[in-house]
């Protein structure tokens, strides 16, 4: 089974990857620990994707398709993939389309974590206590936020037409975004 987890950053997209990587013994693929893992090991991209971030942008479609293509494609990954903040363009979702076409592929469940300005501010001032993650200062989270939801609004729309797409409220407590997650997959 192969899920998309989307939202604005700190909707809690990765604590829910976590549940359902657990769950289902699936894999998860974060564009954003894949970025800061290039950044970590200091590598070409890794030093074109620190300069983005730190501007409160996205890093570009090309650089992220391009690193999520080794996932798709390793043959232990295959239908037991979990996106964690992917695709968040039109480009990245047919891409992606274009990717498990190629490799006899689909996506069974996506879930939308609809959480607003204010939660999503509380949630990231608490997780830099807690995590230390460089890229949660305000400012560049409310940049990151405004991002989003300017390139996200058109994702949204392609997926939300599909009967596998599922809008969950990203502001309830953890358990309950994973209990009405759960209710959707039958394993």
């Amino acid at each position: 089974m192969n899920i998309i987890l989307f939202g604005p950053p700190g909707a809690g997209k990765g604590t829910q990857a976590k549940y359902l990587v657990k769950k289902l013994n699936n894999f998860q693929v974060s564009t954003g620990d894949i970025l800061r893992e290039e950044i970590k090991n200091n590598t070409e991209i890794g030093k074109k994707i620190i300069n983005v971030i730190k501007d409160g942008k996205f890093v570009n479609d090309d650089i992220v398709n391009q690193l999520l293509e080794k996932y798709v494609f390793d043959p232990q990954k295959k239908n037991r993939l979990i996106f964690d903040g992917y695709p968040r363009t039109i480009n990245q979702a047919k891409n992606l389309d274009l990717l498990l076409d190629s490799s006899n592929q689909k996506i069974d469940l996506v879930f939308f974590l609809n959480v607003n300005k204010d939660t999503i501010i509380k949630r990231i001032q608490k997780r830099k206590i807690l995590e230390k993650r460089s890229d949660d200062d305000l400012d560049t989270i409310l940049k990151r936020y405004d991002t989003y939801m300017e390139t996200t609004k058109p994702v949204l729309s392609f997926y939300s037409k599909n009967p596998n797409f599922h809008e969950i409220d990203g502001t309830d407590e953890i358990e309950e975004i994973t209990n009405k997650i759960h209710t959707f997959i039958n394993v």
